[in-house]
């Protein structure tokens, strides 16, 4: 198990993680952080405790907004797929025309 120093708004974190997880937390610490700042220098000083709950607000917003657009994405992939499966089934219904138009003209 590592621990990981995080620096979020000046303090320092001591994070437990993962032998394997050490790079991804430290990119998330620095993640958080960057949020924070943003928000110090919108909104002025705040306590830790409303910087924290409004860092997870912005970061939720964010999370909220990728599964919507993964959400309309994926009706649009579905619908992709639907139109692929008709076109499919149109252009095995036009070759099965063929080949009887070809049958009949060898017949003729």
């Amino acid at each position: 198990m590592a621990v990981v120093n995080l620096t979020i708004n000046g303090r320092v974190y001591d994070i437990a993680c993962d032998d394997s997880q050490v790079n991804r937390v430290q990119d998330l610490g620095r993640e958080v952080n960057s949020k924070a700042q943003h928000l110090l220098t919108t909104v002025g000083a705040v306590s830790d405790a409303r910087l924290l709950v409004m860092v997870s607000l912005m970061l939720a917003d964010e999370l909220t907004e990728a599964r919507d657009q993964l959400g309309k994405l994926g009706e649009e992939v579905a619908g992709a797929a639907e139109g692929d499966t008709r076109l499919a089934r149109t252009i095995d219904s036009l070759s099965q025309r063929i080949e009887a138009i070809a049958t009949r003209l060898e017949r003729a």
